[in-house]
């Protein structure tokens, strides 16, 4: 009888640690989910004002403040990524890279990258964490300042210039994973 009872207890509690687990997960996606369709309004907004620059302002310095608020409010790490970044602070670390790259497959294969995401329970060091990752494709009003380099005007080439000296962010088109919204989570 105690080898039924050890197993029904195992069962059950892999069950709640599976629900748990589920509801952390819908819980770090609401978050995720929360923050490009702001950038993106704060970027189109610029636009319509006929402010390049201020739209290069939003995305260079409102959206990694928007990441750090989202941050200190949730204590999670939060930040945007990209295999070609123009920030260097929006390198990818080993985990990330990888998942853009597996990306960037599946958006070759066909799959819609708006769709693409990955979610991993990963150990780091004696810490549980999970690790989401959210594609962000390419934008129509993106590729002002990340479409190919002859789409570009030149006001907006030389102010990306002097902000990002060392930008590796163009050549994009509509629809491509342009980089990734990112959270770490530790648990």
């Amino acid at each position: 009888m105690k080898p039924l009872l050890l197993v029904l207890a195992a069962l059950l509690s892999s069950s709640l640690t599976h629900a748990n687990d589920e509801a952390l997960v819908a819980e770090t996606k609401k978050t995720a989910m929360g923050i490009p369709p702001k950038l993106l309004a704060m970027v189109q907004t610029e636009i319509e004002k006929g402010s390049f620059s201020g739209a290069i302002d939003a995305c260079s310095d409102k959206a990694p403040k928007m990441a750090a608020q989202a941050s200190q409010n949730t204590g999670w790490a939060i930040r945007r990524v990209s295999l070609k970044n123009r920030n260097p602070k929006a390198t990818p670390d080993a985990w990330e890279k990888e998942a853009l790259q597996e990306f960037d497959k599946r958006a070759l294969a066909g799959e819609n990258p708006a769709t693409l995401e990955k979610v991993e329970f990963v150990n780091e060091g004696s810490t549980r964490t999970l690790r989401y990752i959210k594609a962000l494709p390419t934008q129509g009003l993106c590729l002002n300042c990340h479409g190919t380099p002859e789409n570009i005007s030149p006001e907006v080439k030389a102010q990306i210039a002097k902000t990002y000296p060392n930008d590796l962010a163009v050549g994009y088109r509509e629809g491509q994973v342009r980089g990734a919204l990112t959270i770490k989570r530790s648990l």
